[in-house]
């Protein structure tokens, strides 16, 4: 696939109903949350939240959402701001294509374009879990748990 025909775009009256009916597979739902609740969570922290659908020429193939300059335990000493991807959302049937790839550099280059120099991602350990595919990307863990999630990191 041409990557010139992928490209992200803002969530917008248009096309919200779309991005609320995307779903991963079946099993992958333990992983990840669904695109209603990632949009509650960026109306509900806009100043943090950078979320974005994921377009292939005019078909909606996924949706990622990034923060922006986070404390993931503001009480800890040495905790420092971060930011990273926080929700990544490839349809079932569009897998395997390169669409997530495709999210998470456009989330580097937007971070990059911040002033960032290191991406953050938590996941979800577990068979079928998405961690085989961000180690795949570069990201290691850094040692770190938030909540019940790995901390990766990469440097941009």
């Amino acid at each position: 696939m041409p990557k010139s025909r992928l490209r992200l775009e803002e969530i917008t009256p248009d096309n919200v109903e779309a991005a609320i009916q995307l779903k991963v597979r079946p099993d992958q739902e333990k992983f990840v949350s669904p695109v209603a609740k990632s949009l509650a969570e960026a109306y509900a922290s806009p100043d943090v939240a950078w979320p974005r659908l994921i377009f292939d020429g005019e078909e909606l193939v996924g949706f990622v959402m990034a923060f922006l300059g986070v404390r993931f335990n503001p009480d800890a000493p040495g905790d420092r701001l971060r930011s990273g991807l926080w929700r990544l959302n490839v349809a079932a049937g569009h897998q395997g294509r390169g669409y997530g790839r495709f999210a998470v550099e456009s989330v580097c280059e937007e971070l990059r374009r911040r002033g960032d120099s290191v991406v953050t991602v938590t996941w979800t350990p577990g068979e079928g879990g998405p961690e085989g595919f961000y180690l795949g990307l570069g990201f290691r863990p850094t040692g770190e748990m938030s909540g019940d999630e790995v901390v990766g990191e990469m440097a941009l």
